[in-house]
């Protein structure tokens, strides 16, 4: 004999199975005819650039002209401060950042004093086997019983002078290309890589190894010229396919960015970075020669190495800030180019233009 309950509950089971069914079939069928929606924008920077694309369609257009316009491999990025958007030519790929690598030596040096772990009046004694390559200002009062100078004295130095000296003597004194980059890993900045010592770095573009003796007189191009040419092409090829002082022009102008606002360091060093900053000795003709009047800059220029014909790492980069105080990052990164000296500052003085132009055109409004 069946059990009535049991039966009954066969029955609502059933109809259970039935009534989902038709809901799964219903649903299935909305599903099918219903629209695929719009495709999720992607995120991170390409995010940045489409909002840039819609905020200032203006200077991405001229952004990108110019830098399809210039003989020679070149990455440019302007990100806006305070509205977070960022503007970009070929912004996300590797370029040499030469003496541009020095703002993040100042930067460990900085973090270190706000830590208190050292102090801007500390003392470090420059000796003959601490001095570098190339520029560096420092090396005429270095005698036999050594030269003293401060750690604030070293951050002005390898920035507003570019001294190679100053900047190899702050990375030891900050514990090493390694301690630089935790640095820089602990802000978690991106597309940023700290760099060996000047010393080293321009020795290793050469193909040579650093010896003491390059520091003085002109042993480092007597011994530089008995490489072959081929020997030189094929070392500085190498440097440029894959820098030693790599950085994105992006990674930079958002690194700028968050130094601006304050996200690096305590107010005091960062007010006293981008004071230094501004009183940048070398590139007058690049960025600086394309402001406004009532317009600063502060911001820290690159050179490479020329080869032949081909000149190298040729940058500048920086902080723009309008007289009603609104502030724009900016990277101008020139890899490599045949191009003689005039026509890359005339790049970057275009580039600093265009900001100018689309920050007046959007105070009218």
């Amino acid at each position: 004999m069946t059990d009535p309950s049991r039966a009954s509950r066969r029955r609502v089971a059933h109809g259970q199975h039935w009534w989902f069914g038709l809901v799964t079939l219903l649903l299935g069928l909305v599903l099918t005819l219903t629209p695929a929606p719009a495709e999720r924008p992607p995120e991170g920077r390409s995010v940045q650039q489409a909002m840039a694309a819609q905020a200032a369609p203006d200077l991405a257009a001229r952004i990108k002209a110019l830098g399809r316009g210039f003989d020679g491999r070149v990455g440019i990025a302007i990100r806006d401060i305070d509205e977070g958007w960022t503007v970009a030519f070929d912004g996300d790929n590797k370029y040499p950042q030469q003496s541009v690598s020095k703002l993040w030596v100042a930067l460990a040096a900085l973090q270190a004093v706000d830590q208190g772990k050292m102090a801007l009046t500390d003392t470090v004694v420059i000796h003959k086997d601490d001095l570098s390559i190339f520029h560096q200002p420092l090396r005429k009062y270095v005698g036999e019983n050594g030269y003293p100078v401060t750690v604030v004295e070293l951050i002005r130095g390898a920035i507003a002078q570019s001294d190679n000296a100053a900047n190899d003597v702050l990375v030891g004194h900050v514990g090493g290309q390694s301690a630089v980059q935790a640095n820089l890993d602990h802000h978690r900045l991106k597309g940023v890589w700290a760099s060996p010592p000047e010393k080293v770095m321009q020795t290793q573009i050469a193909g040579l190894d650093w010896k003491p003796e390059y520091s003085f007189e002109h042993t480092f191009w007597t011994e530089r010229d008995t490489l072959s040419p081929e020997a030189r092409s094929v070392n500085l090829d190498e440097y440029l396919q894959d820098p030693y002082d790599a950085a994105t022009p992006v990674g930079i102008a958002t690194a700028l960015a968050r130094l601006k606002r304050g996200e690096l360091l305590s107010p005091a060093s960062t007010n006293l970075l981008l004071k230094i900053m501004g009183e940048t000795e070398t590139g007058p003709s690049r960025l600086p020669a394309g402001l406004a009047p009532g317009w600063t800059l502060a911001h820290k220029t690159g050179t490479g190495q020329v080869w032949g014909a081909v000149a190298t790492g040729f940058n500048d980069v920086g902080v723009m800030t309008a007289p009603d105080g609104h502030s724009y990052a900016v990277a101008v990164m020139i890899a490599q180019t045949r191009r003689p000296v005039p026509e890359r500052q005339d790049l970057m003085v275009a580039v600093a233009r265009a900001v100018v132009a689309h920050h007046d055109k959007e105070a009218v409004r």
